[in-house]
């Protein structure tokens, strides 16, 4: 049987509820009304055609403090169709991966008419999202009951109607009992094992899922690092020049274990059903606007914006702005270079176990500006990109990690490629590297875990006191659940977590021929992150809303850039040290010949490699068309 949009029903007054929105206070009740429409409306009156009822009734509104709390679900029906809509990838019964349809339902592994798990919750939070992130303006002129706050044609209602400050937020809901078995397989019990990488990605989507199973295989990966360094440590620990053998480990290391990742990552997506489809269903990402109009490659209406405004924006505005914030981060580093001046002069001069001590206080001074500076620059780098006025998340994001990128690896190893280039001081470059490394790895479990943590249990705390002094006969269970959950920071996405990993690679893959602990102590820190980042996940911040992902994205351009730096920075330590001077000690053309030798094989490995994973891309896409005809004929029976 046809079923379609308009036929269902959202007028339920119970139903399970997925997603939470919070409005202000003192929101008018014709503001509420309008928004309510909107979201039940049908999808062919610009609606969502969700239901929608308020947190709390009338009479446990009397009793119970009233937040303004609005809950968000939809029918069984609504999902399947919206599971269609966003394109949602799922395993068939001949074991092939293909795009969800309503009407090839029974098709599909585990499909039950009479079962409710084909979906996950996480997939049907992200359903919900996608729905209410794409209603947008039609003939509204402003929000109703508030006549500053202007709409236009194309606009998204929820993004102006959070800028306006009428919703606070809009978060899912944690499901309590899957939460408690994925915790007690994850993170609960403190042991070296596998990640149940696969219960993640069901749990809080594809997005994370990668990322812990990045940071896993990052992870094991740099224990061999680890193992080498440690004896080539303590064997040659006063001979700073005896680096070769680990810089040459560096080189081979660096470029194989993005390699392997890659494949990894792939034969993980393509099982998930998120390999390619990311490419084919990426809509304007919300906070995108323009006067509304029809695509001309896609056929649909959106908002339109033309590309050489956004030129003349990133050009003219955005480009200067990071050079003078560059300029900034070299101005810092050479003061830190004259602290290091002044407190080398002081321990010359004395010569005592406290002014010895002291010569490490710059470095760690130093390490700490970093840090602030690389949070402040990362808003001001948010508010650029956002002001850009991107059409597609991906392009936002590539914008974004292009601007902190840039500024994160000058203001971070500046100051190292400085020490061995141009003051070449293996000794004080060695004693950088170490205090960089383990300070920034210190401040970042603090600040991302630790107090996060302990202010989220205070918030508990306070709220399971004010559930206890309820009346008996009020069920507060999700009530209490809400409130909970509402006053949780907010998960902002992997990309702090993947900066965290790529800085980390940076000091390990560039100078730790110098300082061989390096890795052991990244392998001791990510460990511990493993753990820290499941807890964050579970119990300090809100639920995120799940994320297909097809990879890890950009981050892995970027992890490849740094690894060509790395070969090359490698290339010349190992063209600067002693024994490989030594052994042309007159001429300097057959050194430099070797380095460049090096280089060249490096990148024609690369380029292999690239041709390859372009070889396979062609095959996927042929593969892929393959199967379009069977899928327009299905949605044209539809």
């Amino acid at each position: 049987m046809k079923v379609t949009l308009s036929a269902l029903n959202t007028s339920e007054s119970s139903f399970t509820p997925l997603v939470v929105i919070e409005l202000a206070q003192d929101v008018k009740e014709e503001t509420k009304e309008w928004l309510k429409n909107r979201i039940i409306a049908k999808k062919k009156d610009g609606g969502a055609q969700l239901l929608f009822r308020p947190l709390l009734n009338k009479y446990e509104q009397e009793t119970l403090e009233n937040q303004n709390l609005y809950l968000v679900g939809a029918s069984k029906i609504r999902m399947l169709l919206g599971a269609e809509a966003v394109g949602l990838v799922k395993e068939c019964n001949d074991n092939t991966m293909r795009a969800f349809t309503y009407r090839t339902r029974q098709n599909f592994k585990g499909f039950d008419d009479n079962n409710d798990d084909f979906l996950t919750m996480a997939e049907c939070q992200f359903i919900i999202k996608h729905e209410l992130e794409n209603l947008r303006a039609k003939d509204e002129k402003m929000i109703p009951g508030y006549p500053q706050a202007k709409l236009y044609p194309g606009k998204s209602l929820l993004r102006r109607l959070l800028t306006s400050g009428i919703v606070i937020q809009v978060f899912p809901l944690h499901d309590n009992e899957a939460l408690k078995k994925l915790e007690d397989t994850w993170y609960t019990r403190f042991a070296l094992k596998y990640q149940p990488i696969d219960s993640i990605r069901g749990y809080f989507g594809e997005t994370i899922a990668l990322y812990f199973g990045f940071l896993e295989y990052f992870t094991f990966a740099l224990i061999p690092m680890a193992v080498i360094g440690l004896p080539y440590y303590l064997f040659v620990w006063e001979d700073y020049d005896k680096y070769v053998i680990f810089a040459s480990f560096n080189l081979i290391w660096s470029t194989v274990i993005l390699e392997v990742w890659k494949r990894g990552c792939a034969d993980m997506t393509y099982r998930w059903g998120t390999l390619l489809m990311k490419r084919k269903f990426e809509e304007p990402r919300p906070g995108f606007h323009g006067v509304l109009g029809i695509n001309p490659i896609t056929g649909k209406e959106e908002p339109l914006y033309p590309s050489y405004k956004r030129q003349l924006r990133i050009y003219l505005v955005s480009l200067p702005f990071v050079c003078l914030c560059l300029y900034f981060s070299l101005y810092v580093m050479m003061i830190y270079f004259d602290l290091e001046v002044w407190a080398l002069g002081l321990h010359e001069n004395s010569g005592s176990e406290w002014t010895s001590v002291l010569l490490y206080v710059p470095s760690i001074i130093y390490a700490i500006v970093i840090e602030i500076m690389n949070r402040l620059y990362r808003y001001a780098a948010e508010f650029l990109t956002s002001w850009e006025n991107h059409r597609l998340e991906s392009a936002y994001q590539n914008h974004l990690i292009l601007k902190v990128l840039v500024f994160n690896f000058l203001n971070c190893f500046a100051s190292l490629f400085y020490i061995a280039f141009v003051l070449k001081d293996m000794k004080l470059l060695r004693q950088s590297l170490a205090t960089l490394l383990i300070t920034s790895q210190i401040l970042n479990q603090i600040v991302e875990s630790l107090l996060p943590y302990w202010l989220q249990r205070k918030h508990g705390v306070r709220v399971k006191r004010k559930m206890q002094a309820l009346k008996a006969d009020i069920d507060a269970t999700l009530y209490e659940q809400v409130i909970l959950e509402k006053e949780m920071g907010t998960y902002l996405g992997t990309f702090d977590d993947y900066l965290e990993l790529f800085l980390q690679f940076g000091y390990v893959s560039l100078f730790s021929c110098v300082y061989p602990l390096a890795a052991a102590f990244a392998v001791l820190n990510n460990f511990t992150e493993v753990n820290s980042d499941a807890l964050k996940m579970c119990r300090v911040f809100k639920r995120p809303f799940s994320e297909p992902s097809a990879n890890i994205g950009v981050w892995q351009l970027a992890f490849e850039t740094m690894s060509v730096i790395s070969v090359v920075t490698n290339c010349a330590l190992i063209g600067m040290s002693p024994q490989v001077n030594a052994i042309f000690p007159e001429s300097k053309a057959d050194l430099i010949l070797i380095v460049v030798a090096v280089e060249v094989m490096d990148v024609q490995v690369k380029v292999d490699w690239l041709l390859e994973d372009f070889l396979c891309n062609i095959l996927k896409d042929v593969e892929n068309l393959k199967t379009v005809p069977a899928f327009t004929q299905s949605r044209a029976l539809s």
